[in-house]
């Protein structure tokens, strides 16, 4: 039941991130759970340390952690507009 509320929440945040970057006519389904999921990796890694809070993909489903997942999906999405088009939009 864990894996399925992640996904669903992987998914939610990876839509938010690419309606935030502009990208949501882009990606399906799919890239939405892969961003989300992705960038809670990358947010995980980068920001939860500096803010003291968790990641979806640690099992912490506080707004800290949706926020940090949430910002690590935009990064992701800066970083692939970046390398597809030469700017971050």
């Amino acid at each position: 039941m864990n894996f399925i509320l992640w996904l669903v929440i992987g998914g939610l945040i990876g839509w938010v991130a690419s309606m935030i970057m502009r990208t949501d006519a882009q990606q399906g389904l799919l890239l939405n759970v892969v961003v989300g999921i992705v960038g809670a990796l990358l947010g995980g890694w980068l920001l939860a340390p500096l803010l003291g809070t968790g990641t979806i993909n640690q099992n912490d489903f506080s707004v800290g952690s949706l926020g940090v997942s949430l910002l690590g999906a935009v990064v992701l999405l800066a970083i692939v507009n970046l390398l597809r088009r030469g700017s971050a939009r």
